[in-house]
């Protein structure tokens, strides 16, 4: 792995399944029986303080295993945990593209169907991902670092997106840029300020009344995209809060994993 030397606390898993302390950055792969030939990389969220994969990555890859989807959660290093950069999330998520990449013969993926998937902190990193999967963010390992880092499809749900304000209260800002932030790192870290006409199509959900990560994260994306003319689809429900994961029971949140399903078929990227 890029940039070793960190994360000093042994890792520990919450009852919940919250996950501090990663020292190891590495991959959970859910394989469905019958792959359908479409794989998701799932990145939970936890304002880059710690990874909530109870609640959203793990039964995300579950019911995407459940489709026929090969799932793999990422479990990331942290910022804050000693490492000598703050990019290191960034680094394990391209490397984690460049990997599943590598092993598509191995899991019957087509390596022009790979996608990613984040939620909260985890929609940033996701997004910093899909904008700027030619960043080097690290020195090459390995041949798997000759293979694109770019995702051909992007899923952004609850997202923290930008780091400008007024939306650069979040937690995920000062764990990433600290307390005192100049306006360029602002800027460099804010994923719609680095939409370009190679960013992925992309798929976005949150709740109007997130008390969390503004709304307006996700339509400062949208807009973005759409002035790139990159291709997407956004729902906004009017109700749900932040970290639903695959939904409120009983509230309009809980749609969105059918919707998510629906629009990657259109685009060609899921088979049944």
């Amino acid at each position: 792995m890029p940039d070793q030397g960190g994360a000093g606390s042994p890792e520990t898993v919450s009852n919940k399944g919250s996950f501090t302390g990663i020292s190891t950055p590495r991959l959970i792969v859910h394989r469905p029986k019958t792959p359908n030939g479409t794989a998701v990389l799932v990145i939970s969220g936890g304002g880059y303080a710690r990874i909530e994969m109870g609640k959203e990555s793990t039964p995300t890859a579950n019911w995407l295993q459940s489709q026929g989807v090969t799932a793999f959660e990422l479990i990331y290093r942290l910022p804050q945990e000693g490492w000598p950069t703050t990019n290191v999330p960034f680094e394990d998520a391209q490397r984690a593209v460049r990997l599943i990449r590598s092993m598509a013969g191995r899991y019957e993926i087509d390596p022009h169907k790979i996608g990613i998937l984040g939620f909260s902190a985890g929609g940033h990193l996701a997004g910093i991902a899909s904008t700027l999967f030619n960043k080097k963010f690290y020195q090459q390992v390995d041949a798997v670092d000759s293979l694109s880092a770019r995702p051909d499809f992007t899923a952004l749900i609850y997202p923290v997106i930008s780091m400008l304000p007024p939306n650069n209260r979040t937690h995920s800002l000062k764990s990433i840029l600290g307390l005192h932030p100049t306006l360029s790192q602002e800027t460099g870290f804010s994923a719609e300020r680095q939409v370009t006409a190679g960013t992925p199509p992309t798929f976005l959900a949150q709740a109007a009344d997130d008390p969390i990560s503004p709304v307006a994260n996700s339509y400062l994306m949208e807009n973005a995209l759409k002035k790139a003319g990159i291709p997407v689809e956004m729902h906004i429900f009017p109700t749900g809060g932040h970290g639903w994961g695959l939904g409120k029971p009983g509230n309009e949140t809980a749609q969105w994993p059918q919707l998510f399903k629906s629009w990657t078929q259109r685009n060609g990227f899921w088979r049944e």
